[in-house]
Order: C-alpha cells, then structure tokens, then sequence
C-alpha cells in the first residue's frame, strides 16, 4: 500500500531499491550462518563475541550516511547531518536492545546445532512475523501470501523430521536441545521485531525516507552492540580473544580475517532487511529469509559436508513454490490497483453532459 511515509521516488527507483536491498538481505542471509558457524567449529567458544560480531559493523553505515549528507549539502548549506527526532529515536533503541538479545540467542544456538539444523529453526520466524505483523500493523494477506506463508512453513517442517542425525557426536543431548530452544526463542524474538521496525515507520511523525531508515538502522545496531559489548565484559571476551586467537584451527590472521567479515557480511543481513520492509514489507523480508533456507542449506552441505537429504530436495522445491506464489499474488495485485486506478481516471475525464 502507498502511503507518505515512502520515499518519493519513481516505481522504476524504487524497484530497482528494493532488489539492491534483497541481494543485500540474500548475501547476508546466506553468508551469515556459514561465516558464524566457521568460528565455532574451529575452536571459537565466546557466544558474546560471536553476537556482538552480528552488529559491530555499524559503522559501515557511516558511509552512505555522509555520501547521503554531501548530497544534501550542496543543495542546502543548511541541512542537517542528522534527521532523527527524540521519539523515533528511542524507539529504535528499544528495537536495538530486543536485537542485541536476539542475537546472543541465536549465537548460541548456532555454536551448538549444524547450520543446516539451525537454518531450518531459524524459517519459522516466518510464521512469527506474519502473527505479529497481522497484530501490530494490520498486515493484509491474500491467498497467495497465506499461500507462500504455508509452503514455506511446511518445507521447514519437511526439514525437521530429517534432523534426528544431525547432532554433533561431542555434543550432549542437554547442549543440543538447549541450542534447539534458544534458536527457536531466536527465530520468535526477530519475529516481532521486523514487524516492529514496520510499525515504528508507520509511527512515526517524521517523513520517512531512506536516508532515515539508514539512520535508524545504525541506532539499532550500535545498542544491539552495547548490549553484546557488556554481556563480553562480564564473560571477559576481550581478555580471551588474543588466547583464542593463537589456538584458532585456522590460525592467528584468519582468525581476525573471519571476524571482520562476519561483521560486514551480516552487516549487510540487517540493512537487506530494513531496507525490503521500508520500500514493502515485514511480510516480505521474512518470505525472502524463509526462502533462503534450502540455498543455506545447500550451501553447508557443500563446505561443511553436512548431510543432505532428500527431505531437504523437498524443501527446496517448496520453497521455491511460495516464493513464486508470492511475488505472482504481488504482481496481479499490482496490475489490478493499476487499472483500477486507469479506470477512475478515465472516468473523471469525460465531460459532464448537461440534461
């Protein structure tokens, strides 16, 4: 639905916005899990670290921030670096706080479960998001959205009954069910909170446009991160790191490689993610994070050597059946609202005859 909170852009822009900010949400997706399991398995224990690696690299965000400024800048000697009023910003602080545990939980069940086992979890945030959605904002579903909501939700439990082998041999039973809740209280907890972000655009008193979506999102994440960065200072990560360096499978320099570049590639997981509820909707950022499940999947057969079976073929193939559904319901919904709208207008166009 369009409303004035979006940005005041062609449809072409927009579009071609919206897909930047879906290979950002796919790479970040995709890469995320690989890159956070990688630590673990070669000798990474530090689950504060590893959350507080999800955001550290908020101050990426600084650069299109200033390029955004400078633009701005030389239109308006005036303009001011920062648009955010006190309300939004304390609104997106608390979101930031929700993310920052958030992502402990998930850290956590990541450093116990396979990523194919963890990823499978993680795609019910799907059904989360589209409860607290339909709570929070009032989210309209079609029988093409419930229909891709289904699908995906079925190629996850599809996955599910194929994970009973999957546990690590020098896990406990206690660790692996643990890592199992706390993934799950993962996949609930991102659940509301992309349909937070939605409602607090809706919210807002202020116009939204992206260069304050970009600011809202390096509110979040720069508190996600204090709340990590204090959860390290009471399990005393920062004295480790060094220690855990040098004992690193991978040695010492691609220990501090692979910490750069989970920062920066999941950096990139959380601007995709704001970015597609901002020019559509929660809804469809979490449709696009279910549907990269089998691809994570695949992708952790292929360099972890997980197992791949044939439950997981089935996934695939659902999945890309609901995403297909989707963005089709999307499509005719939108032709419809266009010729609708071509309708009106040609009626408003015709003179009036005098009786």
């Amino acid at each position: 639905m369009e409303t004035n909170e979006k940005p005041q852009v062609n449809n072409t822009m927009r579009r071609a916005l919206l897909v930047l900010n879906c290979i950002l949400l796919t790479i970040g997706n995709c890469g995320g899990p690989l890159i956070l399991r990688l630590y673990f398995l070669h000798g990474g224990k530090r689950v504060w670290l590893s959350s507080w690696l999800q955001t550290g690299g908020w101050p990426i965000i600084f650069i299109p921030l200033l390029i955004s400024y400078l633009h701005r800048r030389s239109n308006n000697p005036t303009t001011k670096l920062f648009y955010m009023n006190p309300p939004l910003f304390t609104a997106a602080t608390v979101i930031g706080v929700l993310t920052g545990f958030d992502d402990y939980l998930y850290s956590y069940g990541i450093s116990r479960l396979p990523v194919s086992t963890s990823s499978l979890i993680i795609a019910t945030q799907l059904g989360f998001t589209a409860g607290f959605a339909f709570l929070l904002v009032k989210q309209k579903f079609n029988f093409y959205s419930i229909n891709a909501v289904v699908l995906l939700t079925v190629g996850a439990v599809v996955l599910a009954l194929h994970t009973s082998s999957d546990r690590p041999e020098y896990e406990s039973n206690r660790e692996y069910i643990l890592g199992f809740v706390m993934t799950l209280g993962a996949a609930a907890l991102y659940g509301l909170i992309l349909p937070l972000v939605e409602w607090t655009y809706k919210k807002s008193k202020q116009e939204i446009s992206y260069t304050l979506v970009l600011e809202i999102q390096l509110v979040m994440c720069l508190f996600a991160t204090v709340v990590s960065t204090v959860g390290m200072l009471v399990n005393k990560d920062f004295k480790v790191i060094p220690i855990e360096a040098r004992g690193f499978g991978l040695g010492e320099a691609k220990y501090y490689v692979i910490m750069v570049w989970t920062a920066i590639i999941l950096q990139c997981f959380f601007l995709g993610a704001i970015g597609v509820i901002f020019y559509s909707s929660s809804l469809l950022s979490a449709i696009i994070i279910a549907v990269l499940l089998p691809v994570t999947e695949i992708l952790a057969v292929i360099f972890y050597r997980e197992k791949f079976q044939a439950g997981k073929g089935v996934a695939l193939a659902l999945s890309l059946w609901g995403f297909i559904s989707y963005f089709y319901g999307e499509i005719k919904q939108t032709r419809k609202k266009n010729l609708a709208s071509e309708t009106q207008m040609s009626q408003s166009s015709i003179p009036t005859q005098n009786v």
